[in-house]
């Protein structure tokens, strides 16, 4: 069996906080040159492959590859895709705090952390990588695009496994608020368990018979006007854990456009309606310097008064 070779260091740079694409080329092939390698594989006209290696734009692990270098089984291309245009986020991704191994970020409703399908250049990561001159920063953990609120971040590869591991082995507590319907016939504090199921390409996550794989504490904190403000306790991080377990006791979160059913994207994201859902608060023992650290959110739901 061959062994693949070492992964080398990009060439190339990050643009607007975006790494450049890594390809690696398969041992064998009928390719001349590592352009037609690209032709053949490259959803684009060869008119566009032909134009980055003429700018430059394509480079080997020792720098930028004329249009005739050869296919060389096993070795890696780098270079930046034209990204699609993006729909501006116009909130700002405010940090809370920074040291030599972390960053802690409040982000705002619609950005997604990471990038991922559409949004690339429009995500918490390559925002802070930019702004913040931390090409090797990365994510501790996941929160949903049109959540708010804290997330974790690490600044050097190093870390990233024990601050990863926090969440991984739940050893971070975290509190969300929210604003739903007020149901005078709920009794509430309760404990919300079920099986939850998110398969790929789906959008919405489902309570299917099984074992129960999360577990939500949901509290009242007050209530006026038929809506209410929740305190949100996941004890398991399930996607879309917090949305379901409020659908499913028929309080959905206010502006959510898939619990109880999906509404029709029939426009870009409505910034003057985001989901009333809010990562308030992370707690957790630092696993380097076992210092106890607790992070509040600075941001307030639009549907409930600041104070309240």
């Amino acid at each position: 069996m061959r062994r693949r070779s070492a992964v080398p260091p990009a060439p190339l740079p990050q643009r607007r906080g975006v790494d450049p694409v890594r390809r690696r080329l398969p041992f064998e092939g009928e390719w001349a040159t590592a352009r037609d390698y690209l032709v053949d594989r490259l959803p684009v006209p060869p008119e566009l492959v032909d134009a980055m290696f003429a700018e430059g734009a394509v480079h080997g692990s020792a720098g930028p590859l004329p249009p005739d270098a050869p296919f060389e089984p096993d070795a890696y291309l780098w270079y930046h895709r034209e990204l699609e245009p993006e729909v501006p986020v116009p909130f700002p991704v405010t940090v809370l705090y920074r040291d030599e191994r972390i960053v802690v970020a409040d982000k705002p409703h619609f950005l997604a952390v990471t990038p991922r399908g559409r949004h690339v250049v429009e995500t918490a990561l390559s925002r802070l990588r930019d702004e913040l001159a931390l090409p090797e920063l990365s994510p501790a953990h996941r929160l949903d695009r049109l959540t708010a609120g804290l997330t974790l971040f690490v600044a050097r590869p190093e870390y990233r496994g024990a601050y990863q591991s926090l969440f991984a082995e739940r050893r971070v507590r975290k509190e969300y608020r929210a604003v739903a319907a007020f149901d005078p016939e709920l009794t509430l504090p309760r404990t919300v368990t079920s099986h939850l199921v998110k398969e790929r390409g789906e959008l919405t996550a489902r309570e299917v018979p099984g074992e129960p794989n999360s577990r939500s504490v949901v509290e009242l904190l007050t209530h006026r006007d038929g809506l209410a403000g929740y305190r949100l306790l996941p004890e398991t991080g399930k996607t879309h854990q917090l949305r379901v377990h409020l659908s499913a006791l028929g309080i959905p979160i206010l502006h959510d456009p898939l619990y109880p059913e999906v509404l029709p994207e029939a426009a870009p994201d409505d910034f003057r309606h985001p989901l009333q859902l809010l990562a308030h608060t992370l707690e957790f023992t630092d696993p380097v310097t076992g210092a106890p650290l607790r992070f509040e959110s600075a941001r307030r739901l639009s549907a409930w008064p600041a104070g309240d």
